[in-house]
C-alpha cells in the first residue's frame, strides 16, 4: 500500500521498507553500476566485432546479452529511485535559505531568458519524472541495438576456441545471476516490494545468457539452427524493452505527486509469467487489481465461463470433428470416397456428407481438366510474362533454329547418303493434350495406379518416340511422312497407357517443330557467311581487274591517239614544206635573179622587223674625212630618252 505524506499521519520510520530504503538504495546503485559497465563492454566489444567481421556470428549475440543486460539494469534504476524516496523520506535534507541579490533586479534580459527556460524544463521534468524519461531511454536503446543485429540470414560457422571462452563467461555470468535472483525472490515483500520484480527480470537475463550458451556450444559449420537460435534470442528482451517503454509512455499521463510514494515502474508483465508452472491469468487477474481494482473473482460472468469453458470446448471440438464428413466438390473436381481407408464411391460437384475424418476421407479428382505435356522440359523453364502487340516477341515464340529450345528434344534417326549408312541427330518439339478419363474407373486408375501422371506420359512418350525414330530418316520426316507421325505417335502411347491401367485420356498429339539441333544450325549459318565471304572477295578482285584492264586501255588508246596526231601534223608539215619548195623551185625558173632578190630582202625583212637600224651612208660629210661614230652608251640625268648615237669627226668606221 503507498504511502500518502499528505493524508497518512502514521510515521513511516515503523515500516521496514522505509527502514532499509538507505541500503537497498546502495546496493541497487553498485549492482547498476556494475552490471551497467558489463553491458557497456558487450556493446563496445559488438561495435568492433561489426566494424570488422558484419557477418560474424559474435555480433547478435553480444548485443542481445548486452540488450537484456541493460533492461536489467533499467529496473535496477527504476527501483533505486523509489528507494532514494524512501531514504529523503526517513532522512529530509536540511532545508537551506535562499539569498536575493540586491542585484538581481538589474540582470539583463539573456539571464532572464534563461531563467525562465530553466523553470519551465524543471516544470516539465517535474510533471514528467526523471524515473520515466530514463526508463524510457533505456527501453529505446534496447530496441534500437536490437533492431540493427537482427539478420536471420547469418551463415553457419565454427568459432573454435573462443566458443568455449564465451560459453565459460556466459555460464558464469548466469550463475551469478541466479545467486541474485535467488536472494531477491527471499526478499519479504514488506521489507522490499521491489525485490520480485527485479528477480524476475534478472531471471529474463539469465534465460536469455544460456541460449547464447546454448548457441556457442553446438555452433559449427553444418548446423544453422544455433545461429538462428542466438538471433532469436532477442525475442525476450524486446518484448520486455517494449513493455517497459509502453509503460513509460503510460506513465506521462498519470498524475504524479512529490508526496506520494512512488510505485516501480519497471514492472514486467511478460517477466512475470517467467515460472514454473506458468500462470497467465493469474498475473493478469493481479496487474488488473492492481492497477485497475478490478477483482476479475467477483465478476460472476467470468465465473461461469470458467465452469462451463471446458463443456462448451468440448462440444465445439465434437461438432468440429463432425463436420469433417461434410465435403464440398467443386465444378471442375471429383472426390473418390474412403471408408475405412477403401474407396467407396466416386463423388461429383456438390456437397456429400460421409463419415468424418479419419474414418472417412474424400482424394480429390480432376474433372475433365485439359492438360498440355512436352515430352522434354528444361531445367530452368522460361518464366510466361505478358506482352504488348506493339512490342517485341516473347522467347517463348522463338522458333529459330539456331536457339536451343526449352521443350526440344533430341532423337537418333537414321541415315543413307549414297551407298553409306550413318546416324542423324533431330530435335523436336512433340506435346500431348490429355486428360483424366471421365468415368469412374479412369478417376481410381489415375488417383491409385499412378503416382504422378506428368512423369508418366513422358516417360512413356520418350520411350515410343526412340523405338519410333530410329526407323526413320530425315527426308520422311520431313516430307511424307511427317503428315502421318502425330497420329501413329499418339496412338502408340495411349496403348501403352491404356496397358498400365493409368486412366488417362490423349486428346490430341501434336509435333510442333522437326528440325536440326542449334549447333548445326549455327554451323550452316558459319558455312553461309564463309560462302557469302568468298563471293564478295572474287567480286571485289574482279572489279579490280576490271578497272585495271580499263586503265590499261584507256592509257594505251591515249598514246595511240597522241602518236597519230604527231604522225599527221610531221606529215602535214612535210607536205607544205614539199609545195613550198616547188613552188620557189618554179618561181625561181620564172624569174631567177630577181625572186632571189626578193626572197634576200623578205627575209632580211623578217630579221631586222624588231632590231634598231642605224643607216648610215658614206656620202655624209663631203670632206675628206670619214664621218665618226661614238658607240658609247651613256643616259644624262635629266633627260630619260633613249641615248643617241652620234657621228663625231675625225672618227673611224
Amino acid at each position: 500500500m503507498q504511502v500518502d505524506l499528505e493524508l497518512d499521519a502514521t510515521p513511516v520510520t515503523g515500516l521496514p521498507r522505509f527502514q532499509q530504503a538507505a541500503a537497498q538504495s546502495r546496493k541497487l546503485r553498485r549492482l547498476a553500476y556494475g552490471l551497467g559497465a558489463v553491458a557497456a563492454s558487450g556493446w563496445v566489444l559488438a561495435f568492433f566485432v561489426g566494424l570488422f567481421v558484419p557477418q560474424s556470428l559474435w555480433l547478435p549475440l553480444l548485443v542481445n546479452q548486452s540488450a537484456a543486460l541493460l533492461v536489467l539494469v533499467a529496473g535496477l534504476q527504476s527501483a533505486w529511485w523509489v528507494t532514494q524516496w524512501r531514504a529523503r523520506v526517513m532522512h529530509p535534507p536540511a532545508s537551506q535559505s535562499t539569498v536575493v541579490e540586491e542585484g538581481a533586479a538589474a540582470e539583463g534580459w539573456y539571464e532572464r531568458l534563461l531563467e525562465r527556460l530553466s523553470q519551465q524544463s524543471r516544470h516539465l521534468l517535474g510533471h514528467i519524472g526523471a524515473p520515466t524519461l530514463w526508463l524510457g531511454g533505456w527501453a529505446l536503446l534496447v530496441l534500437l541495438g536490437i533492431e540493427q543485429v537482427w539478420n536471420l540470414t547469418l551463415p553457419a560457422a565454427a568459432l573454435g576456441l573462443s566458443a568455449s571462452i564465451g560459453t565459460a563467461l556466459a555460464l558464469l555470468l548466469a550463475f551469478a545471476l541466479l545467486v541474485l535472483e535467488r536472494q531477491l525472490a527471499q526478499e519479504p515483500p514488506a521489507q522490499w516490494p521491489e525485490a520480485a520484480a527485479l528477480a524476475q527480470l534478472t531471471r529474463m537475463v539469465i534465460i536469455t545468457l544460456l541460449i547464447g550458451a546454448l548457441f556457442l556450444l553446438f555452433a559449427s559449420e553444418s548446423a544453422v539452427w544455433p545461429v538462428r537460435v542466438a538471433v532469436l534470442s532477442a525475442v525476450l528482451p524486446t518484448l520486455v524493452a517494449g513493455e517497459l517503454l509502453l509503460r513509460a509512455l503510460l506513465s506521462v499521463f498519470s498524475p504524479r505527486r512529490e508526496q506520494l510514494e512512488p510505485t516501480l515502474l519497471a514492472r514486467s508483465f511478460i517477466a512475470d509469467m517467467l515460472r514454473w508452472p506458468p500462470q497467465p491469468w493469474l498475473a493478469l487477474q493481479h496487474e488488473m487489481h492492481n492497477r485497475f481494482g478490478i477483482d476479475l473473482r467477483q465478476i460472476w460472468a467470468f465465473s461461469y465461463m470458467r465452469r462451463a469453458l471446458l463443456p462448451v470446448l468440448a462440444v465445439v471440438a465434437l461438432s468440429g470433428w463432425l463436420l469433417t464428413g461434410v465435403h464440398e466438390i467443386s465444378l471442375q473436381g471429383r472426390g473418390i470416397y474412403e471408408r475405412f481407408g477403401k474407396p467407396e464411391q466416386v463423388f461429383g460437384p456438390g456437397l456429400h456428407v460421409g463419415l468424418p475424418w479419419p474414418l472417412g476421407r474424400v482424394l480429390s479428382v480432376e474433372n475433365g481438366v485439359v492438360h498440355e505435356l512436352a515430352t522434354s522440359v528444361g531445367d530452368k523453364p522460361v518464366a510466361m510474362q505478358s506482352d504488348s502487340a506493339e512490342g517485341p516477341a516473347p522467347l517463348t515464340a522463338n522458333r529459330l533454329w539456331d536457339a536451343s529450345h526449352v521443350n526440344d528434344k533430341s532423337q537418333v534417326i537414321a541415315s543413307r547418303r549414297g551407298a553409306q549408312q550413318g546416324l542423324q541427330i533431330v530435335n523436336m518439339d512433340v506435346r500431348f493434350v490429355y486428360r483424366i478419363g471421365l468415368n469412374d474407373e479412369a478417376a481410381l486408375a489415375a488417383t491409385y495406379n499412378s503416382a504422378d501422371v506428368p512423369t508418366l506420359i513422358r516417360s512413356t512418350a520418350s520411350r515410343i518416340l526412340v523405338h519410333d525414330f530410329a526407323s526413320r530418316t530425315l527426308d520422311g520426316l520431313l516430307g511424307d511422312d511427317r503428315a502421318g507421325l502425330a497420329e501413329e505417335i499418339g496412338r502408340a502411347v495411349q496403348n501403352d497407357l491404356n496397358t498400365l491401367n493409368s486412366g488417362v485420356e490423349i486428346l490430341a498429339t501434336v509435333v510442333e517443330a522437326i528440325h536440326p539441333p542449334a549447333g548445326a544450325a549455327n554451323a550452316y549459318h558459319s558455312v553461309q557467311a564463309a560462302q557469302i565471304g568468298a563471293q564478295a572477295l572474287i567480286a571485289r578482285e574482279r572489279g579490280a581487274a576490271a578497272q585495271a584492264s580499263n586503265e590499261a586501255q584507256l592509257q594505251a588508246s591515249t598514246a595511240r591517239d597522241r602518236a597519230t596526231a604527231n604522225a599527221r601534223e610531221i606529215n602535214a608539215a612535210a607536205q607544205a614544206a614539199d609545195l613550198k619548195f616547188s613552188a620557189e623551185q618554179k618561181a625561181f625558173a620564172c624569174a631567177g635573179q630577181a625572186f632571189v632578190l626578193e626572197q634576200y630582202l623578205s627575209q632580211l625583212s623578217q630579221g631586222l622587223s624588231k632590231a634598231r637600224l642605224l643607216v648610215l651612208d658614206h656620202r655624209l660629210g663631203g670632206s675628206a674625212h670619214a664621218p665618226t661614230i661614238d658607240l658609247r652608251t651613256f643616259t644624262l640625268p635629266a633627260d630619260p630618252s633613249p641615248p643617241r648615237t652620234t657621228a663625231q669627226p675625225g672618227a673611224t668606221h
